[in-house]
């Protein structure tokens, strides 16, 4: 379903004909949590369904696209619309902007149908602006509907969970990822399949390593972590040159090497490495190194990436070159 700039993927058709079901039968519950991991579509699933639930002439699972709410929407200022996200990425959302939220459901649904309110990631909510939802979630007026979207929904405060109605979105199967792939870029099987894995099955991350060539990011990581081991640039050179990326991403690279290393430090089987991109540099770590090391350096990639999902703003160099230290060591 593809909805004027706002998309339901083939993956999640199920999970939008259950809701326009319970719609239907006027059982949809005022919150939902939509959860699952990153890079399936659920913003874009928030964003239909908003459409969907604002439309004045709905017909079906399927709204008008004509009416003067749709035509709103479609203009991106609908105003019984309110979107909630941090004012920026990777920072926390405020009690401030619960607070805004609270104003704009206190007023009027000025098209006389819903008022919903899309925030995204719900994990983004501290204690504080979490606290400050609590009563919105529990009274939040009649018509009003909220969609909170997360992508790790661990770390969602158990009692906001509570009160939203869970709805589970899961990567598709690898057939229909990478079918919908070749589509989107035009590439070849092979080609779609080596990204895919790269992104854990994610199809949108997929397209955005495309995209937004994250690929070269990737492969001057990898280089910097070959120089390391090869001592053609020391770590904290590599780290200076990588300070400034994604380290969340750099990170969810590494661990995922890490994990392949394990395997074949487990099972003596090479082939089952799964990042074929760093199969060479998986390979040699394997033969010169301990299983104790390798998972002592999972912990602290680990311990890291929590840090950075929690926005506790570590110093970013030390960070690194912390970690391309150990990642040094584990061939000495």
């Amino acid at each position: 379903m593809n909805e004027s700039g706002t998309q339901v993927y083939p993956w999640l058709g199920e999970r939008w004909s259950y809701l326009a079901r319970l719609h239907d039968q006027q059982r949809l519950p005022h919150a939902l949590m939509i959860n699952g991991p990153q890079g399936i579509g659920k913003r874009d699933f928030a964003q239909a369904l908003s459409r969907y639930l604002l439309c004045q002439g709905a017909r079906g699972d399927a709204a008008c696209g004509t009416c003067r709410s749709c035509v709103l929407f479609d203009s991106g200022g609908h105003p019984d619309l309110f979107q909630l996200s941090p004012e920026e990425a990777g920072k926390p959302i405020k009690v401030q902007q619960v607070r805004d939220l609270t104003g704009f459901l206190h007023s009027t649904a000025q098209q006389g149908g819903y008022r919903v309110v899309i925030l995204e990631p719900a994990e983004a909510m501290n204690p504080s602006s979490a606290n400050a939802l609590l009563k919105t979630l529990e009274e939040p007026g009649r018509d009003t509907i909220l969609l909170l979207v997360t992508h790790r929904l661990g770390q969602v405060m158990p009692t906001i969970r509570s009160r939203c109605q869970r709805v589970d979105c899961h990567l598709p199967e690898p057939a229909v990822a990478q079918q919908w792939l070749c589509g989107q870029l035009e590439l070849e099987s092979d080609k779609a399949q080596q990204l895919l894995s790269i992104c854990l099955g994610s199809p949108l991350r997929a397209r955005d390593y495309i995209e937004q060539d994250l690929m070269q990011l990737r492969r001057k990581f990898i280089e910097g972590l070959a120089d390391i081991l090869k001592q053609r640039r020391t770590a904290l050179e590599v780290a200076q040159q990588l300070a400034k990326e994604d380290l969340e991403l750099l990170l969810g690279w590494l661990y995922g090497w890490l994990l392949d290393i394990v395997r074949v430090l487990g099972t003596g089987d090479e082939s089952c490495l799964r990042h074929l991109d760093a199969n060479n540099m998986l390979r040699a770590v394997s033969r010169k190194t301990s299983a104790q090391a390798v998972y002592a350096l999972s912990d602290l990639v680990h311990q890291e990436r929590v840090s950075l999902m929690q926005r506790l703003n570590p110093n970013r160099q030390l960070l690194l070159e912390r970690i391309l230290l150990s990642w040094s060591a584990l061939v000495r």
